[in-house]
């Protein structure tokens, strides 16, 4: 009952229309409303979630997935990074690798003739300078010289490096890494020589050991009879007391004293038979017995010459044998080394010990007094103006050397021998070779001419000589410069496994927006003198190459071949 009065109450209060001006608002809940923000709070903090992940997702893709730096987060954008080629460290807007159209790459050819890729010879448009050049026919021939000789060291055909570029943002960046370069106009002459060991010893027929043929006792021995001495042909070196001398020279004289009578017998016979006085017969026999006497005569001048006595007995002719015996009793010796002896008790048996030719003594063996054996030297006189040097060469260098040839003219191949402590270096030419090969080092022995005017070459000297087999110079100041060879700097050739490579900067290098670049070029190498090594092929005067620290480049090179990162 009471609660239909409380219907019936209501219901008019629902159908009455609220008044503006007196009503308050009343708010009722709907069910739909209540679901939806439910809903939101409990699915807030997954979307915060996922939001956060998200971002923390681009972020990391950007940085690599390095820790970033505060600016970076919150600063303003870096617009250098975003042009940036992270593969190949340049910016990517000139990057010549992903965009080959700034600096497209030539045409690949490989060189049969001279064994390198892209050759400048052939290809002169290539050349890293501002104008093409013009090949030089000398270069042509040094290097048809220079393969012909021997083998070089060959690059491979299929060697793919000449297709990089190395590419740096800035030249800055060079200067850090401390390239230098080289540019290799300035030619410099190569000689390509074979080191051999060799001994100084003495030319052999200018060496004369001086002996006696008699023996003998040695009564004085000369100043010219020292050791160092320069003499003369005919200068007395000593004089020997020898029996045998004695005995000639008398008899000489016996000899002379017979031929002398004999022809007087002739003398006084002669008329006496012209007048009939006496028998032919008799005239006969003193010719016949001054013809013997003559014999004689000879036979004793003879026998003087051969002691080294040269006695001219014609010139001596109607002398009295007294007069003929003061002549030989010093014959030989020479006038002021005669007035030293006393004529009264000097023996008739001396005789002089010459000099057979001009040179210096080099070794003295006798002493005053001593007994000297025929036959045996008793000095050494030597020319020290030239000397021989013995080189002992390797069974494999022999095909590359040239002696002096008599018929050809050729005068044989240079030698530059510098003896072991010596700093000076003295040229000759090769003049003969063995026809054996040694049996315990397997050389082969070659003998070389050395000039020794200043006598700075002394026999049983050891040391090294560098016998030239090519030659690539000016001879003289008239000669072009293409005589000589192009070099380069060692240090900027690299052996990349298959192939030489060097590194050429790109000839727009230093303009205003020329791209730093160095372009791999592969070479063929000659001879290494020195600090340098002889281009065959492959660069030309007037590019410019890296040298000191090219090693970086070739760094960068690997790395590139590695990849990013």
């Amino acid at each position: 009952m009471n609660e239909q009065n409380n219907i019936s109450t209501l219901e008019p209060l629902a159908k009455a229309k609220p008044n503006p001006a007196t009503a308050t608002a009343l708010v009722i809940p709907s069910p739909q409303r209540e679901s939806w923000l439910a809903w939101s709070m409990r699915a807030g903090p997954t979307l915060l979630v996922l939001v956060l992940l998200g971002g923390f997702a681009y972020v990391g893709h950007q940085t690599e997935w390095k820790m970033p730096k505060f600016a970076s987060l919150f600063g303003p954008r870096n617009s250098v990074k975003d042009d940036w080629c992270a593969k190949h460290s340049v910016p990517d807007s000139i990057c010549i690798e992903c965009k080959e159209s700034l600096l497209p790459l030539p045409k690949s050819s490989w060189c049969r003739v001279h064994g390198v890729h892209n050759c400048p010879f052939e290809r002169p448009d290539i050349v890293q300078i501002q104008s093409t050049p013009t090949v030089a026919k000398e270069d042509l021939d040094r290097a048809k010289r220079a393969l012909e000789l021997k083998d070089r060291k060959e690059n491979a055909k299929n060697c793919k490096q000449h297709l990089r570029r190395i590419q740096f943002a800035s030249e800055d960046m060079l200067k850090k890494m401390g390239i230098a370069y080289y540019w290799p106009v300035s030619r410099e002459p190569i000689y390509e020589t074979i080191s051999a060991s060799g001994e100084i010893v003495a030319a052999q027929p200018l060496i004369a050991p001086v002996s006696v043929p008699v023996a003998g006792r040695v009564a004085l021995v000369t100043d010219k009879g020292t050791i160092g001495t320069q003499v003369k042909h005919g200068d007395v070196l000593a004089l020997l007391d020898a029996v045998e001398v004695g005995k000639a020279k008398t008899e000489l004289l016996q000899a002379y004293a017979q031929a002398e009578l004999r022809k007087k017998t002739v003398d006084l016979l002669a008329p006496l038979d012209k007048q009939g006085v006496i028998p032919q017969a008799r005239l006969m026999e003193a010719n016949l017995a001054l013809r013997e006497a003559n014999i004689r005569l000879l036979g004793a001048q003879q026998a003087l010459h051969n002691m080294g006595l040269p006695i001219q007995v014609d010139e001596s002719k109607n002398l009295p044998v007294e007069e003929l015996a003061k002549r030989i009793l010093f014959f030989g010796i020479p006038t002021e080394i005669a007035a030293t002896l006393n004529g009264k008790t000097a023996t008739a048996n001396l005789m002089p010990v010459i000099a057979s030719r001009d040179g210096t003594v080099t070794a003295a063996k006798v002493t005053l007094g001593e007994m000297a054996d025929a036959g045996k030297p008793l000095f050494v006189v030597s020319d020290t103006s030239q000397m021989w040097l013995m080189l002992k060469v390797r069974i494999e260098d022999v095909e590359y050397l040239r002696v002096r040839d008599t018929k050809t003219g050729f005068p044989g191949q240079t030698v530059q021998f510098r003896p072991d402590g010596s700093r000076k270096a003295v040229e000759g030419k090769l003049v003969w070779k063995s026809t054996d090969v040694d049996d315990k080092t397997r050389t082969v022995q070659f003998r070389a001419e050395l000039p020794n005017a200043d006598g700075s070459l002394l026999a049983n000297m050891f040391g090294t000589g560098q016998i030239v087999i090519r030659a690539e110079a000016r001879q003289g100041p008239a000669d072009a410069a293409e005589n000589d060879a192009i070099v380069i700097p060692t240090e900027a050739i690299h052996w990349e496994g298959d192939c030489h490579i060097v590194f050429v900067r790109d000839k727009n290098f230093l303009e205003p927006n020329g791209l730093k670049v160095f372009q791999v070029r592969t070479v063929r190498t000659g001879v290494i003198n020195g600090p340098y090594t002889e281009i065959l092929a492959g660069v030309l005067p007037g590019e410019i190459i890296a040298t000191k620290n090219s090693g970086s480049l070739r760094a960068e090179l690997l790395k590139n071949n590695l990849g990013a990162g």
